[in-house]
């Protein structure tokens, strides 16, 4: 039989059968082979003896199968009850363990972490405590009456630098010292002013020399146009005059371009007739005869019934501030640091004044003694202003009083030339 298993059949104790030498039983996959078996048992061979013949060989085999199967369960049982036991006694051990286990880390964390007694807190208070090495290194570290301590050292570091004249901040701040930062620093910002002195010296002289040098040139007659044509443009937006700067167009005369400005009357106060004043800007000096002619020509040139010459006061004949009537033309002062613009406004409606009064071809009347009269008045407060001045002049200590009452006459001034204007409107 191939590839069968030889096992001896082990004999029951309890039986009184035996095995003859030559029982051998064969394993062949899932069959059991049995050769010569041989059972000596007086019950058991009286129970087959029962048994017809042909049924023998399957009770055989039967009980066979019943003993092997009765065999296997007998041995399981015994490991499950092998098992049990050790399992129990396993589990006692383990319980024993922990027990031991528990009381041993119960001893260790009371050893650790009572409260009293534990190493712990006696740890912490030797080192926190009241009189720990904490609180004792603290108390020596911040102790005042030790020199080596903490605030000792930082008491005498900042004596060293901060206490007195000789400490290092007194001599690190101190601009006069030699070696000190703050001495090249104002040694520095003196030299910076001193070289801010200078350019400002200089800056100084260059613009007094650009200002005498503009003094001699036309600039200067410029800037002091463009203040008279401002100041004309806000004396004739009343009436509702137009003012030209003509400094620069020539005029009827051929190739003169005599008369800086012209200023037109407004129609409606002239009865439809054209009347002009022309306005001559004067920045350099002038005789009084070389001043006449001038203007006399200005006028001819612009078709002017009245002149008005404007002097600055560096150039301005004597007598004539802050306006007067010469030879039936306004002179007048205006200085363009300190423009008045009431003495301008009524020295040009003085000159508008006038150049209603010299229309003779106008179809209305006009009454000339209250014209006339207004024009006295005029005359009267300038021969007024004239004293005043010439008081100022000779009476310094005077000079607030005077001024007031140049207040109060060019007020009159200005009252005299509007009563005079009043009644040429109501002639017209």
């Amino acid at each position: 039989m191939k590839n069968a298993t030889v096992i001896p059949f082990p004999p029951d104790g309890s039986s009184a059968g035996a095995l003859d030498a030559s029982t051998q039983v064969h394993l062949d996959g899932e069959r059991i082979v049995v050769d010569h078996l041989l059972l000596v048992d007086v019950g058991l061979a009286g129970f087959v003896a029962e048994r017809p013949a042909d049924d023998r060989p399957a009770l055989v085999e039967r009980a066979l199968r019943i003993g092997l199967v009765a065999l296997q369960d007998a041995g399981v049982t015994v490991n499950v009850d092998a098992v049990r036991r050790e399992f129990d006694g396993l589990l006692a051990r383990t319980a024993q363990a922990n027990d031991r286990a528990a009381l041993a880390l119960d001893t260790v964390l009371r050893q650790n972490f009572a409260d009293d007694d534990g190493r712990l807190p006696r740890t912490l208070e030797t080192f926190l405590g009241d009189r720990g090495r904490l609180q004792a290194f603290v108390t020596d570290l911040f102790d005042e009456s030790k020199r080596d301590s903490a605030i000792g050292k930082m008491r005498e570091l900042l004596g060293t630098y901060f206490d007195g004249d000789a400490s290092r901040l007194a001599v690190l701040l101190d601009p006069t010292r030699m070696n000190s930062p703050l001495h090249q620093f104002r040694a520095e910002v003196t030299d910076g002013f001193t070289k801010l002195h200078d350019r400002l010296t200089a800056i100084e002289a260059a613009a007094s020399a650009r200002g005498a040098e503009r003094a001699k040139s036309t600039a200067k007659g410029a800037d002091f146009e463009d203040l008279l044509e401002a100041m004309l443009g806000d004396i004739a937006r009343g009436p509702g005059d137009l003012v030209e700067r003509t400094g620069t167009a020539t005029g009827d005369v051929i190739r003169s371009k005599k008369g800086d400005f012209v200023l037109t009357v407004n129609p409606a106060h002239t009865a439809g007739t054209e009347l002009r004043l022309v306005i001559e800007a004067k920045d350099r000096s002038k005789s009084v005869r070389e001043m006449r002619d001038e203007i006399r020509a200005a006028k001819t040139n612009r078709g002017a019934a009245v002149g008005v010459v404007v002097f600055t006061p560096a150039h301005a004949p004597s007598g004539i501030a802050p306006f007067d009537l010469r030879a039936g033309d306004v002179y007048c002062v205006v200085d363009p640091d300190a423009p008045d613009h009431a003495s301008f406004e009524a020295a040009i409606r003085l000159a508008r004044l006038l150049a209603l009064v010299s229309t003779r071809d106008r179809e209305v009347e006009v009454d000339a003694p209250a014209v006339k009269a207004a024009l006295d008045g005029v005359r009267e407060q300038l021969e007024l202003i004239k004293g005043l001045k010439a008081t100022l002049t000779s009476i310094g200590n005077s000079s607030r009083d005077v001024g007031a009452g140049l207040d109060r006459l060019r007020d009159g001034v200005l009252a005299r030339v509007a009563e005079a204007e009043s009644e040429l409107r109501r002639a017209g």
